[in-house]
This record gives structure tokens, C-alpha cells and sequence, in this order.
């Protein structure tokens, strides 16, 4: 006979990555508890007031802010932003660019036409076989 299954857990630092949200700006028991994942899944499907809050006000992990700002996690780094930031801050940041920031997603954007074009290729190849 097999024991019985115990539900799959997710530590309070993974959960907040797949959340999206800062864990130190998260409550105390949601930092302190594990969830299953069915309390996980309840979490994405129906999020209590203070993750919407801090979905919406922030203060934001590096890769949401990355994102926000249209660069990389390394392009955060390179314009000196190690603290996450509130949503406030980074429209700061998007009305008045400094130029590291201008830089980077000049980058950015590169770096995603290069991809688009290697794919494209790679597509291409795929269709003629070779």
C-alpha cells in the first residue's frame, strides 16, 4: 500500500517569482508560509488586495522592471538600478530617459531584431530542407 500523497509546495521565494512581485514588499505570512498549489492557483486566479496592490504599485523585482523599461535584467545592472522600484518611479524613468536608458533599449531593440532575423532564417531553412 502507498503512502498518501502529500500536495506539492512552493517556497514563498518561488512563489513570489511566478507571481511576479517583490517578496520583502509581500505580508509576512505570505513570506513565512509555504502555499500548495492549489492556494497557488487561487492566488493567480483570484489575488487578494494587497497583491494587486503590489502588482499595480510596485515596489517591482528587476525582471518586472526590466520589462516595464523595455530593456534587460544586464541592462538594469549596467545603468546602476539594483533596488526594485515602484511603478511610479520607473514612469519616472520612461517620461524623462537618462541616457543609459536610452542606450539599453536601443540594445534591446537590436538584439530583438537579431533575433527575429535569425528566426526567420532558421524558418526558411526548414522550409527548403536544408
Amino acid at each position: 500500500m502507498n503512502p498518501p500523497k502529500t500536495p506539492q509546495t512552493l517556497k514563498p521565494a518561488t512563489a513570489a517569482k511566478k507571481l511576479g512581485i517583490y517578496l520583502p514588499a509581500a505580508p509576512r505570512d505570505f513570506q513565512e508560509t509555504e502555499l500548495t498549489r492549489a492556494e497557488f492557483n487561487e492566488l493567480q486566479q483570484t489575488p487578494p488586495e494587497w497583491l494587486a496592490d503590489l502588482r499595480r504599485t510596485g515596489p517591482h523585482p528587476r525582471p518586472v522592471v526590466a520589462q516595464k523599461l523595455g530593456i534587460s535584467i544586464s541592462g538594469l545592472a549596467r545603468g546602476g538600478i539594483t533596488d526594485p522600484l515602484t511603478s511610479e518611479q520607473i514612469g519616472t524613468l520612461l517620461q524623462d530617459p537618462p541616457a543609459w536608458l536610452v542606450a539599453e533599449r536601443s540594445t534591446q531593440a537590436a538584439v530583438r531584431a537579431e533575433a527575429a532575423r535569425v528566426k526567420e532564417r532558421d524558418d526558411a531553412r526548414k522550409e527548403t530542407g536544408d
